[in-house]
């Protein structure tokens, strides 16, 4: 039993304060606080439930400890006063970029799972998403830069996997932007794994024709939300944030969208916000039939689809969001090398650190040189594509 001792970075919170990211050191017992054997962070929602059902109505959380988005002001006390057996050990960019990859893989592989399930029309546990989404999420709020450069590595065969990965993964990072509560960021990311699931009834020919589609080969590709709805109805336990996610990402501010041609207020903040992440993954990602765009193109459209297709001050805001230049694009510098944006977190928009290996100029591939553009005069020239160059960037991801 311990006497209760907050300091500057240790405060005391109830169980009802507690979220996703936060560093929890010790719990309250029958009015006692009782040190963890295993401080750490609440990475699952699961966790949180497991202390309310102990009875646990107060824990510990050591602010310095925590991820920098779980809603904590962090104490301005030097991390020299911070205990150094309890400072947490410093994670490399390489750990960071292997836990993403593994979570891609465990995304892709769960997805496939259901994908088949549905095709055989079989039901599938909706549960099985909460764990990932609650990895994804934990990812977001830690430090999403490692995550975001694995899904620039983007495949054409793979679109329909990755393309709901992407979605779910925006809609988090928008979520959050946004200060939405962390329970429908979990919803929202559910939602964005399964928005594309009616595809998996479409005809494949119409689905993977490498060519702009007929009228009537549209109307056909229309009818994977139809599917969707058939799915939703059959899928126990889906919330209704995650069937409208799913639901609502074709539907237009101005009543022309599908499948129920809803209008502006009819659809719900979370439906326009998948209106808009759907439009920009597919715009920013390489099909059979089309290149890629940079980021700063697909603004462009998504800022021409207002007001009457997406909602204009969202879109503003999603474009705040992202930044013109997100982690994982690749830009020309002034000097004309060209390198991955490939830290952000903490900057403003136009001074990243850029990961160079190409020179424009000499066209060749150069010595890899991290390039920290607040400490330089160079600036960013514009965004670019790989297949505007004709390289391929995956081996410096």
């Amino acid at each position: 039993m311990n006497d209760v001792v907050e300091s500057s970075h240790v405060i005391k919170l109830p169980i009802d304060k507690l979220a996703l990211g936060m560093f929890v050191t010790a719990i309250d017992r029958q009015q006692s606080k009782v040190d963890i054997l295993n401080p750490g962070k609440i990475k699952h929602q699961d966790a949180i439930i497991k202390l309310k059902n102990s009875n646990v109505t107060t824990v510990w959380v050591d602010m310095q400890l925590s991820s920098s988005n779980c809603g904590l002001i962090k104490s301005d006390t030097p991390n020299d006063f911070v205990n150094p057996l309890t400072r947490k050990a410093t994670v490399t960019r390489d750990t960071r970029q292997l836990q993403a990859k593994n979570l891609l893989a465990e995304a892709r592989g769960l997805i496939q799972k259901v994908l088949a399930e549905t095709y055989e029309g079989k039901a599938f546990d909706i549960t099985q998403f909460d764990g990932l989404a609650d990895k994804m999420i934990e990812t977001v709020m830690d430090n999403e830069d490692a995550f975001k450069c694995i899904l620039a590595l983007r495949t054409k065969d793979a679109y329909l996997l990755e393309h709901s990965i992407n979605v779910a993964f925006l809609l988090i990072t928008f979520g959050q932007h946004l200060k939405l509560d962390i329970d429908v960021l979990r919803q929202m990311a559910v939602g964005g794994i399964l928005h594309d699931i009616g595809k998996i009834k479409v005809n494949d020919a119409i689905l993977h024709k490498p060519k702009k589609l007929t009228p009537e080969e549209f109307e056909h590709m229309k009818l994977h939300q139809y599917f969707a709805i058939q799915i939703m109805d059959e899928t126990k336990g889906l919330s209704q944030i995650s069937k409208d996610v799913c639901l609502m990402h074709h539907e237009k501010i101005d009543g022309n969208g599908y499948p129920k041609g809803l209008k502006g207020e009819e659809i719900p903040l979370h439906g326009r916000m998948s209106c808009i992440v759907d439009i920009f993954d597919a715009l920013t990602a390489e099909r059979c039939y089309k290149e890629a765009m940079s980021p700063a193109a697909a603004f462009k459209i998504l800022i021409s689809l207002t007001p009457f297709h997406l909602d204009q001050s969202l879109v503003y805001e999603f474009i705040r969001c992202i930044g013109v230049y997100p982690v994982g694009s690749l830009v020309l510098l002034s000097d004309q090398r060209v390198g991955i944006v490939w830290e952000a977190k903490d900057r403003d928009v136009f001074h990243p650190i850029v990961k160079c290996f190409y020179s424009l100029k000499h066209k060749r591939y150069t010595k890899i040189a991290m390039v920290d553009l607040l400490k330089t005069e160079m600036n960013i020239e514009r965004g670019i594509t790989p297949s505007s160059l004709g390289i391929n960037p995956a081996p410096f991801y």
